[in-house]
C-alpha cells in the first residue's frame, strides 16, 4: 500500500517556501510553555553550565490524522480491512513533517551553531545534546536542579521555555524541559505481600469457592493455577509461526537468566533451556551478577514468556533512569527513559506483536502536548499490528488511600482534591490491565487496581457507549468534579494480580500487583495471536475496539470491589465494564474462537 498524493506536491512546493530566519537580533520570543512545579519538589540550585542534556524537538507529524483512520480500520473486526496492519515505510510515510517545518528547525538551530543533529527516521523528532548553558540560550530559559523531597530524586528541568516568533507552526514541543513524570520503581506496579502465612494475609483474603481449580492456590499463583483459571491448558502452540512477544525494562531492572530457568523447570519445564533476545538502548545494562535481579524484570519476564512459550521473546534494558544527581563522571542529562525506548522500537522493522509495560506516572506530571505526542507514537506501534499493553497501577483512583485526612491526590499548584488519572495509561492507543483475585474472581483489595478516566484524552468511539453506560448509572452527583467523565477510561481488561509465584535472586518470592497481571495477560495473547498465525491470519493488533465490540463475550465479568483513593472509595465493579477491572479476567476458550 502506498499513500502518495496531492500532499507530496506541497511538500514539494513548501521546500521552496522554507522560512529564512531573520537576523538573530531581531528574533522576537514568545512562551511555549509553563509549568506549575507539581507537589513533593522543590528547586534546589541552577544547572550546571557545562552539563550535557539531550533535547528533543518534535516537529508536527503531517498527516497523523490519516494514520489514525488506518489504525482504526485495521483494527476493528467489522471493517474490511481488518488485520492489515501497516508496514514501518508507510507509517513513517503518514508522519513525515513537511520539508519547510524540517527546514525552519534545521535553520534555527543552525543559527545558533547547532548542527550535530540525529532525526527519527520519519524525521519527526530532532535529537541535539548541547550544554545546559547553550540550551538555556536557543529556549530563553533556565533549567535548575529540581529534587523530590520524600524520595531525594534529582531532575533538571525548566518551569517555562520560549521560541522565536517566526517559528511558530514548525516546532511543536521540547522536552525535557517542563514534564516531571518519574518512571520510577515506586511508581512501578510491583507490589510485596505479607508473610503468606501470617494473620494480616489471612485476614486480607476471600477464601476461594468450592469450584475454583485444584491447582490453584491464591497465596501461591502458578502458571498452572493461570492455564486452568483461563482455559489455555490444553491448547498447544506453534514453534512454527513466528509469534513472539515483548518485555520492557526500566530503572536498572535487569531479567535474570538464572533466576528465569529456575522458573522454567519450577513452572514451565518444556521451556527449560530456551532464551530470549536481548538489546540495550540508550545504555540500559544487562548485569547477571548474583543478587542483581530486578524483581519487577522478573517478574515480567517469568509469567509472560512461560505462558506465552515458544513464541520469540524480547527483553529491552533502557537506561537513563529519570532520577539523577549530575556529576563530572556522568554529565549527559539522559532522562527520558520511555522515549527513548519509543525511538529504538519505532526505527526496527520488526517488533513484538505482543508488549508488556509496567511503569507510568500521575498524568498531571506530564505536559498535555508532550503526553499527546508520546501517545502518537503508540499508535504508531499499533498502526503496524502491535498489541501495547500496561499494568493500570496500583493505585485505585490515585494514591489507593480511602482516608480523607492522609490522601494526597491533589491539582497541582493548589490544595484541590481531584483523582489522579496515570499516564501512559489514559493514551487511547494501548491496553491497560486491571488486577483480580481469588474465585469467583473479585477487584483485588490488598492493594487497589487502577483505574479511572483521563484528564487530557476524550473518550474513544470504541469505548464511549460503555463508559457513558457506566457514567449514567452511578449516584447522580457521585464524584463531581473529581474526574472528567468525557475522558478516556481504564483499564480495559484484566487478570489475576497477587501472590504470584515468582524466583528472585535464586529464591522463590511471591510477588503482586497489576505489574503481575499485565505480562499474564500479554502471555494470552500471545496465545491469541498464535491461534490466528496457524490459521493464517495476522496477529491481532490494537486490542481495545475488538474487546469493546465484544461487549464482554469472551471474559469472566468482575463484579465485586472498588479502585479507592484519593478519600474515597472510589469507583465499584460492576457487571459490564467498569473503571475497575474493565469487562474482566479473560476465558481463552472462548476468546480463541471469537478471534479467528
Amino acid at each position: 500500500m502506498r499513500f502518495f498524493n496531492t500532499f507530496q506536491c506541497f511538500s514539494l512546493l513548501a521546500t521552496s517556501l522554507a522560512l529564512s530566519p531573520p537576523e538573530k537580533r531581531d528574533w522576537v520570543y514568545e512562551r511555549r510553555d509553563t509549568a506549575i512545579l507539581p507537589r513533593g519538589w522543590k528547586q534546589v540550585a541552577p544547572a550546571p553550565d557545562s552539563m550535557l542534556i539531550k533535547l528533543r524537538i518534535a516537529l508536527p507529524q503531517s498527516r497523523f490524522d490519516e494514520l489514525e483512520n488506518h489504525l482504526y480500520e485495521v483494527s476493528d473486526p467489522s471493517h474490511g480491512r481488518y488485520g492489515q496492519h501497516l508496514s514501518m515505510e508507510e507509517v513513517h510515510e503518514l508522519i513525515s513533517p513537511i520539508p519547510e517545518h524540517v527546514d525552519s528547525a534545521k535553520n534555527w538551530l543552525s543559527a545558533h551553531g547547532l548542527t550535530d543533529l540525529v532525526f527519527a527516521p520519519a524525521s519527526d523528532w530532532i535529537h541535539v545534546t548541547l550544554p545546559i548553558r547553550k540550551a538555556e540560550e536557543l529556549l530563553e530559559t533556565t533549567y535548575h536542579i529540581f529534587e523530590h523531597e520524600q524520595t531525594g530524586d534529582r531532575l533538571i528541568r525548566t518551569l517555562e521555555y520560549s521560541l522565536p516568533k517566526w517559528l511558530d507552526g514548525a516546532v511543536e514541543l521540547i522536552q525535557p524541559t517542563t514534564s516531571f513524570a518519574l518512571y520510577k520503581a515506586a511508581r512501578s506496579t510491583v507490589n510485596w505481600p505479607p508473610d503468606s502465612d501470617s494473620t494480616e494475609a489471612e485476614s486480607k483474603f476471600a477464601t476461594a469457592g468450592d469450584d475454583a481449580p485444584a491447582s490453584c492456590n491464591f497465596k501461591d499463583v502458578t502458571v498452572e493455577c493461570l492455564a486452568d483459571l483461563y482455559k489455555f491448558a490444553d491448547y498447544t502452540p506453534s514453534a512454527k509461526v513466528a509469534n513472539s512477544i515483548g518485555i520492557t525494562g526500566y530503572l536498572d531492572e535487569y531479567a535474570n537468566r538464572d533466576d528465569l530457568e529456575i522458573f522454567y523447570k519450577d513452572q514451565k519445564p518444556e521451556a527449560s533451556g530456551s532464551q530470549y533476545t536481548y538489546y540495550s538502548v540508550s545504555g540500559g545494562l544487562n548485569n547477571q551478577t548474583n543478587g542483581t535481579a530486578g524483581v519487577e524484570a522478573n517478574l515480567d519476564t517469568q509469567w509472560a514468556y512461560a505462558i506465552s512459550y515458544p513464541a520469540n521473546q524480547t527483553f529491552w534494558s533502557t537506561g537513563g533512569s529519570p532520577p539523577f544527581i549530575p556529576s563530572e563522571l556522568t554529565p549527559d542529562n539522559t532522562n527520558e527513559p520511555y522515549a527513548d525506548w519509543l525511538d529504538f522500537v519505532l526505527s526496527k522493522r520488526t517488533v513484538p506483536y505482543v508488549i508488556s509495560t509496567s511503569y507510568g506516572d500521575e498524568e498531571q506530571t506530564v505536559p498535555r502536548d508532550y503526553a499527546i505526542r508520546v501517545c502518537k507514537q503508540m499508535a504508531q506501534l499499533a498502526a503496524r499490528g502491535v498489541s501495547l499493553l500496561f499494568s493500570s497501577g496500583d493505585g485505585g483512583v490515585g494514591d489507593g488511600d480511602p482516608d480523607p485526612e492522609t490522601q494526597q491526590c491533589h491539582v497541582i499548584g493548589t490544595n484541590r482534591t481531584t483523582f489522579l488519572p496515570s499516564f501512559p495509561n489514559s493514551c487511547p492507543y494501548v491496553t491497560n490491565v486491571g488486577a483480580t483475585y481469588s474465585y469467583p474472581e473479585v477487584a483485588v483489595s490488598r492493594y487497589y487496581s487502577g483505574g479511572g478516566f483521563s484528564d487530557y484524552f476524550p473518550i474513544p468511539s470504541y469505548q464511549k457507549d460503555a463508559v457513558e453506560a457506566y457514567v449514567k448509572a452511578l449516584p447522580k452527583g457521585l464524584y463531581k468534579g473529581l474526574y472528567n467523565p468525557k475522558g478516556r477510561a481504564y483499564p480495559d481488561v484484566s487478570a489475576q494480580g497477587d501472590y504470584y509465584r515468582v524466583w528472585y535472586n535464586t529464591n522463590k518470592v511471591h510477588v503482586g500487583g497489576t505489574s503481575a497481571s499485565s505480562p499474564a495477560f500479554a502471555g494470552i495473547v500471545a496465545l491469541l495471536n498464535d491461534v490466528r498465525l496457524q490459521a493464517g491470519k495476522p496477529p491481532l493488533g490494537f486490542l481495545n475496539p475488538l474487546i469493546y465490540k465484544l461487549k464482554g463475550n469472551g471474559f469472566n465479568d468482575v463484579t465485586v470491589g472498588n479502585a479507592a483513593g484519593c478519600g474515597t472509595i472510589g469507583f465499584n465493579a460492576t457487571e459490564g465494564w467498569d473503571p475497575v477491572t474493565g469487562y474482566g479476567t479473560p476465558d481463552f476458550s472462548l476468546l480463541k474462537e471469537l478471534v479467528v
